[in-house]
């Protein structure tokens, strides 16, 4: 078993000149190698760091190709370091090197310590040494025993995006000491309720080892959704249970082996379009002080502040070999080290810009394209960032997926009634061939979601017209304006039990849509079971129980938690929800009824071109045939399955739908209804029956004969 340092001193035998590769320190069990990139640099020294925070610096003598590295023999897993970089400081021509600031090793593991918001990160030197974080060189040996990636074809993938801390932190059968940790996130009662809903993949937001913003430090708030990173290679430290330096690294390690066991996938949730050194005013604790010109994109005419395509500050320099290094070197070691499944690239269009326009052919898409391990895992793009020409929906190269904001959109408006609506509708319960069908991908490639982490949840969106995010310091003027909403006509809490039905129902609709999508669906946490962050639409720094999973939920709706299993249940049994393929239309040879999809009226005759154009038309319905499905199942055979009618009414009042002739069907039963508690209803109709759908609804019926 190796041994770490007994006090985290230093005690080398000497300094060897080690290897330019791999980057970031790595123990061998000897020593460690440690080794960083600068080609402005015109001096560097390791500095390692004692228990009692006195340093020993050691010239890097050694350089490649702009990479300084050293082998130092005894250091081991536990030891603290950091980097001094000797070089120009001349702001105005874009160089920043300040030897007075304690750098860390953007290709470090683990770190320690914390930022104490010291004028000495901010001011030309002043030393920042205490001041600051250290990395730490870990073990890398842990024991995968049969780990195996669960590796789930898209079609079979259900999302479940959520937060680390705010996951466990309240949860009763998680030990206090757990909550808010891997650890935690890996006990069994999460994984049982992670199970009980039909989830397949856990997608965390940022566990890259991230910053608090000085702005909200001030505040007295903390940058709770973590996506300020500037360690891309290290598990976030506050999120380990055992507060050892390094033990962040092994806990997530068998988080990732606890959730694989079980058959989830997980996924991170990753943002390398800026880092959290922000603008010009920003800290210096990384990259800045390295090399900045190279890892970052400066402004051609004003090098001295930076080109911001993020709204954070900054934009890394995807244009820099170097720059595009450290991020694939990430990505790999995710995945070969830490055994993650995928990526979701937060504010992906900044990755494409490789002069200013969004290129989907920019050379970062090339290196994941040929890239042996990355391009084997779930790549999931936000498709959008705040520079012009941003929003790319639709538009990122064939083996990507991509967060469907469309979607999004357009369920939020046909549920709380918009008009002329059903045509998109249609598009975007189907899959979005309209988006993804021409770039060679498949229904897979949308990423079906109603909300998520930055915006309302599902409680709040049916209870909410407006914003209301004071909590943030703000003066409610942060957050989206137009969140798609409605509050059933009261706005924020009531104790109206006509708006509560409504507001129940309609949040049974929206998950029952996104559950029988074709697509990916992804499910923000806490939305099976009512989850409100009070209308806060922006609580990315409300590290409390405002963001926090109230658990206390789970048994006050209890009927929703079971209603979001059930729904997502039906998805689960009935591969007819789950294609992965488009649907084509067309008739099926040697049948009467129609091909693998039918759009029918309430009345149930076959849409018109003059029914999608009626702006007024809130109803419709969808007959699904399980015997017309013509992709083969994973070895070959054929894939038969129910047949389904989805009848939607999004109108005010009750709809009579006339369910379809015997060409269709003779019986259907009744396989999830939205006017009821669990969705479960006990009921049958016959071939040319008449069957009433409640206001605002979804009701699935099954044929049975």
């Amino acid at each position: 078993m190796v041994q770490p340092n007994p006090l985290g001193d230093v005690a080398p035998l000497g300094v060897w000149p080690g290897a330019a590769y791999p980057l970031g320190a790595t123990y061998d069990g000897a020593g460690t190698n440690f080794s960083v990139f600068s080609e402005v640099a015109e001096r560097v020294e390791l500095c390692l760091i004692d228990r009692a925070g006195a340093e020993t610096r050691i010239p890097l003598e050694e350089v490649d190709g702009g990479v300084w590295h050293a082998y130092v023999p005894t250091i081991a897993p536990g030891q603290r370091y950091g980097f001094r970089v000797h070089g120009p400081f001349d702001p105005a021509r874009g160089q920043r090197c300040d030897p007075s600031k304690l750098l860390l090793d953007p290709y470090g593991k683990a770190f320690a310590g914390e930022f104490g918001n010291d004028p000495s990160l901010y001011t030309h030197g002043r030393d920042s040494l205490g001041h600051t974080m250290t990395g730490v060189v870990i073990n890398p040996f842990f024991d995968w025993a049969d780990d195996r990636a669960p590796r789930r074809p898209y079609h079979e993938t259900v999302i479940y995006e959520a937060h680390v801390k705010g996951m466990t932190m309240t949860h009763p059968q998680v030990p206090r000491e757990l909550r808010g940790t891997y650890a935690g996130l890996a006990h069994p009662a999460i994984i049982d309720h992670l199970k009980t809903l039909g989830v397949t993949a856990i997608e965390l937001m940022p566990v890259h080892q991230f910053l608090h913003d000085r702005l909200l430090l001030d505040r007295g708030l903390r940058n709770y959704w973590g996506y300020n990173s500037f360690g891309y290679l290290a598990p976030h430290h506050e999120y380990a249970a055992d507060p050892r330096a390094g033990s962040a690294v092994t806990e997530f390690k068998a988080m990732v082996r606890a959730l694989h066991a079980e058959g989830i996938e997980v996924i991170l949730d990753v943002v390398y379009n800026h880092t959290g050194e922000g603008n010009h005013l920003g800290p210096t604790i990384s990259l800045r002080g390295i090399d900045n010109a190279a890892y970052y994109r400066l402004l051609e005419d004003d090098p001295e502040h930076y080109m911001d395509y993020t709204g954070t500050g900054n934009s890394l320099n995807v244009r820099h070999p170097h720059t595009l290094q450290l991020i694939m070197d990430s990505l790999r070691y995710w995945v070969l080290e830490m055994h993650v499944d995928g990526f979701r690239f937060d504010l992906a269009a900044t990755l494409a810009r490789e002069l200013h326009d969004v290129d989907r052919l920019s050379t970062f898409f090339d290196l994941v394209q040929q890239d042996p391990v990355v391009s084997q895992v779930k790549l999931i793009a936000e498709p959008w960032d705040v520079g012009e020409g941003g929003y790319q929906v639709g538009n990122f190269p064939g083996l990507w997926t991509e967060w469907n904001g469309k979607y999004r959109d357009t369920v939020r408006d046909y549920w709380r009634g918009r008009p002329a609506t059903l045509g998109e509708f249609a598009s975007r319960l189907t899959g979005s061939s309209d988006l993804y069908e021409a770039t060679g991908r498949r229904p897979g490639a949308s990423i079906n979601f109603v909300t998520a982490h930055d915006g309302f949840t599902l409680r709040d969106l049916v209870s909410y017209n407006d914003k209301h995010n004071r909590d943030n310091g703000e003066d409610n003027r942060d957050g989206e304006n137009h969140n798609r909403s409605w509050n059933c006509g009261v706005e924020g809490p009531t104790d109206d039990p006509e708006v509560l039905a409504l507001r129940e129902r309609q949040s049974r609709n929206m998950i029952a849509t996104l559950a029988l999508s074709q697509g990916t669906p992804m499910l923000l946490h806490g939305d099976e079971m009512g989850r409100t962050q009070q209308g806060n639409n922006n609580a990315y720094c409300q590290d409390s129980p405002l963001s926090w999973m109230d658990w206390s939920l789970a048994h006050k709706n209890s009927d929703l938690l079971e209603f979001t299993g059930n729904a997502f249940g039906l998805r689960a049994a009935h591969p007819v929800f789950r294609r992965r393929r488009f649907f084509d239309g067309h008739p099926t040879p040697g049948h009467d009824h129609p091909g693998d999809i039918a759009w029918l009226t309430p009345s149930g005759e076959e849409m018109t071109a003059a029914d999608w154009e009626s702006g007024f038309a809130r109803s419709l319905a969808v007959f699904l045939n399980g015997d017309a499905i013509a992709e083969p199942g994973p070895r070959g055979e054929r894939v038969r399955d129910d047949s389904f009618l989805l009848c939607f009414n999004a109108h005010d009042s009750a709809i009579d739908f006339t369910v379809p002739g015997t060409d269709f069907g003779a019986e259907w039963s009744v396989a999830l209804d939205c006017s009821t508690p669990t969705g479960l209803v006990r009921a049958t109709h016959d071939a040319a029956s008449t069957v009433e759908v409640p206001a605002r609804c979804l009701l699935v019926l099954r044929r049975t004969s």
